[in-house]
């Protein structure tokens, strides 16, 4: 009798614990949920490569560091494969003024990185419940701040551009809810408006060709 109580009171305990393993039975299921994280590293922004100009007496990059903050959710979809959705606003340091002294691609005299901002998608493969691997894609618009010179009169505008993104990093959980990573992201922009302040309207669209470079640390919590 004392050994059919001590199965059945076995029994009830794995029955009872059966769900709680379930949740984390596959390496996916470890990287599922919402997520805030900060990030930070080097931004570098230059000129794109259809109009390069071979000299090193032209100005065709800014450098700086980015920082900001993203949110996200993620999905497992299968033992190790997730799907997910981001979204991040960063600042940045990089800026240049020329003082009219030196020529640049940029035909600005002062240009000062702005805010951006993506919204995009990414898969992920847990390489184990503490390990993912992740490639990333989607929408990017960047602002600069500029200023130019008119006759020999400044004016400061500000320069929204759109483009896309791409990248790819990895996630490693520290413990249950908190993970810190890095991730290379390629942005590339061609179309840009000029923004006035006041009644004035916007600048029409007009083609530009201006490529990013980021490579940031992340860490953040997994709710």
């Amino acid at each position: 009798m004392k050994n059919i109580c001590a199965l059945i009171a076995l029994g009830s305990a794995f029955a009872a614990s059966t769900p709680a393993l379930a949740q984390e039975a596959t390496p996916a299921a470890s990287f599922q949920g919402l997520r805030v994280q900060a990030v930070a590293g080097y931004d570098h922004i230059r000129s794109g490569s259809t109009v390069d100009i071979n000299s090193d007496n032209v100005k065709q990059s800014i450098d700086g560091v980015v920082y900001g903050g993203g949110i996200g959710y993620d999905f497992a979809v299968g033992s190790r494969v997730t799907i997910g959705a981001d979204a991040e606003i960063t600042g940045s340091s990089a800026s240049y003024d020329n003082n009219n002294s030196q020529p640049n691609t940029f035909t600005l005299g002062r240009v000062k990185a702005g805010r951006g901002l993506y919204f995009g998608g990414r898969i992920g493969y847990a390489l184990s419940p503490a390990a993912l691997v992740y490639a990333k894609g989607g929408y990017t618009n960047a602002r600069y701040n500029v200023e130019l010179a008119n006759g020999g009169v400044s004016q400061s505008r500000r320069l929204d551009t759109d483009g896309y993104r791409i990248g790819a990093g990895m996630e490693y959980k520290l413990n249950k809810n908190m993970f810190v990573g890095a991730e290379y992201r390629f942005s590339s922009y061609k179309r840009g408006e000029f923004d006035y302040n006041g009644a004035t309207p916007d600048s029409n669209r007009f083609r530009i060709d201006t490529d990013r470079h980021q490579i940031v640390a992340t860490a953040g919590v997994r709710f």
